[in-house]
């Protein structure tokens, strides 16, 4: 019973000594050992041994890549205050974990300084749309600073982003006028070219329908003429000569329109006059003018011939 009390203690101890002798270092991860508070190695992913009471960890450093969002305010050449968010992703490198622990307390914030220091000084050379335009020009003037300067204390600059412009609130939403005013303007000319073509396709569907019916009414008229031809060879035939057929042919049709426009029953159109003897006057009268015509055109036939026989 007198030894097992003199054996626990002797175990605990030893269990405490293994605790502080043995560590585990995860994957991505380094971790710094010092001995009596100066640097002694630096320790990567596995199984690790150290000195018990004598050495330490001084700290645990991860390898993996990590992102520090820095929001910046600061004014265009064209005098517009706008917000940029510089996204930067970096990462420690593994043969400078010595450097990336001791030379440098606080890498965020030295990052943040270079990074508000290249904004600041590209940025003000821009206008408002040519911050848009180039934002990528301005996040690879960051990364070059940045590489430069970090890679001293150990740290890798793998990419940096501007990752979002704002602008003031009244500068957006004149830009948003802006913009839809461009639009109802290109929406307009689309419009007036639309009606445009709406008119110029108007009258040429017009030009050809009175094309068609140009043709259709001289077709019409070409059938007429060779329809009262032959009606005039038939009248002749009978005894009736040119001037009287084509008199007779034009009452024949007057009357002809006269029972189309009585067959109507709603028509409203009245011809004046229309009495048996207004027909036979007006036949004597198409007589009268035939003849006189005939006259007429046989007399400037004689004179054209007698003055080509004088000369």
């Amino acid at each position: 019973m007198g030894s097992l009390s003199y054996i626990i203690p002797i175990a605990i101890v030893i269990l405490l000594v293994f605790i502080s002798t043995v560590f585990i270092v995860k994957q991505q991860t380094a971790v710094i050992i010092e001995t009596f508070g100066k640097f002694t190695s630096v320790r990567q992913s596995g199984i690790q041994f150290k000195i018990p009471f004598v050495q330490r960890i001084a700290a645990r450093i991860g390898l993996k890549i990590q992102q520090l969002d820095v929001i910046i305010e600061t004014k265009t050449l064209d005098d517009v205050f706008v917000k940029l968010k510089v996204s930067v992703q970096y990462v420690v490198i593994k043969s400078k974990v010595y450097d990336a622990f001791y030379q440098l307390e606080y890498p965020h914030d030295q990052i943040t300084s270079y990074v508000f220091d290249v904004v600041r000084a590209e940025v003000p050379k821009m206008k408002l749309d040519d911050v848009f335009v180039k934002k990528d020009d301005i996040a690879i003037a960051v990364k070059g600073e940045l590489q430069d300067a970090m890679l001293e204390y150990g740290y890798d600059i793998i990419k940096t982003l501007v990752t979002d412009i704002d602008p003031d609130a009244q500068v957006k939403e004149a830009m948003n006028r802006i913009n839809a005013s461009e639009r109802e303007k290109i929406a307009a000319q689309f419009e007036g070219d639309a009606a445009r073509i709406l008119i110029v396709e108007k009258a040429k569907a017009e030009a050809e329908s009175k094309r068609l019916q140009g043709q259709g009414i001289a077709d019409q008229r070409r059938e007429i003429a060779r329809g009262l031809e032959e009606s005039v060879e038939v009248l002749n035939k009978v005894g009736i000569n040119s001037q009287e057929a084509s008199a007779l042919i034009v009452v024949t049709q007057h009357y002809d329109t006269l029972q189309s426009i009585g067959e109507e029953t709603n028509t409203n159109l009245i011809l004046l006059p229309n009495s048996p003897q207004a027909g036979s006057d007006m036949l004597n009268n198409m007589v009268a003018s035939f003849t006189a015509s005939n006259m007429i055109g046989e007399s400037m036939k004689k004179t054209n011939t007698t003055k080509k026989g004088d000369a």
